[in-house]
């Protein structure tokens, strides 16, 4: 598994990471089988939330044997001192480790979160003060929101950013390019999602992966060139589907891993304006 730095602070990802959606609602062995194997094809980055059902629970044991050769990140979703502070230590002890990686503040995507999280009282005060206490290495935030993103990325110094980095999106909206340049500008780790997305669910279509919220990419061969496309621009890493079929099927993608040539770029920019990106740029 290729490996690449984050950001500028000399550490080396695995470009593919395991997002601990993955081993929510499954059992123990299944949790750890799933850990094994990724530790087996290389990777060392770990996301988690506690968002994603059980999965603190289910990954904290599972990880437990590796975590001193892991980069472990966690997220919260709240936007007060007071419950990312709470929610910090709760995310400690199911995650069985004194520390994270890498702590991230969870889907800022509003004017008003940004507002919450950088203002008085504000989460951002827990971060800080948990990289200093050595809580957490780094500190970052997700977000699907360019406009939001940029606004963090101009006013706090984080390590890192997790934004989509999507074919659909990067080409049929010109969504992401603006996001990644600026946190390549300075210096910033940038993690990718959604790069084995299609786009939007259909109204009133089956959700047939259940841990996907949107559609994900099913032909073998599509798959692989939006993976690569997104893995072809200046980024970190990227979570695949939180899924085990899409997990195993981005691990093939990358062992075999080259950039995307001007003909591919072009033939995605063509099915582009065929989906319905999933994010869009604010009007």
């Amino acid at each position: 598994m290729e490996k690449r730095e984050y950001g500028n602070t000399g550490e080396q990802l695995s470009m593919i990471g395991f997002g601990g959606i993955l081993v929510s609602k499954v059992d123990a062995s299944e949790a750890s089988s799933l850990v094994a194997e990724a530790v087996d094809h290389g990777i060392n980055y770990f996301d988690v939330a506690p968002t994603y059902g059980n999965a603190q629970q289910m990954l904290g044991p599972a990880l437990a044997p590796y975590r001193d050769d892991v980069f472990l990140a966690c997220k919260t979703t709240q936007r007060t001192a007071a419950g990312a502070r709470r929610e910090l230590e709760e995310s400690l002890q199911w995650m069985q480790t004194d520390h994270f990686d890498l702590y991230q503040m969870h889907a800022v995507n509003t004017n008003e979160d940004f507002d919450t999280v950088v203002g008085p009282g504000g989460a951002l005060e827990v971060f800080l003060e948990a990289k200093a206490k050595g809580q957490t290495r780094y500190i970052g935030f997700s977000s699907h929101s360019a406009e939001t993103a940029l606004r963090l990325i101009e006013a706090v110094g984080f390590d890192s950013v997790l934004f989509p980095v999507s074919w659909s999106t990067w080409l049929g909206a010109g969504f992401g390019p603006q996001v990644v340049a600026a946190a390549q500008a300075r210096g910033m780790g940038r993690l990718a999602l959604k790069g084995m997305a299609y786009g939007k669910l259909q109204e009133g279509a089956e959700k047939k992966w259940s841990k996907c919220w949107y559609q994900p990419i099913e032909d073998p061969a599509l798959a692989e060139l939006a993976l690569r496309f997104t893995l072809s621009q200046p980024i970190t890493a990227a979570l695949p589907p939180g899924e085990p079929h899409f997990f195993r099927m981005a691990l093939d993608i990358a062992k075999r891993f080259t950039p995307v040539t001007a003909a591919e770029v072009a033939e995605l920019q063509r099915l582009a304006a065929q989906s319905t990106p999933l994010f869009e740029l604010a009007a």
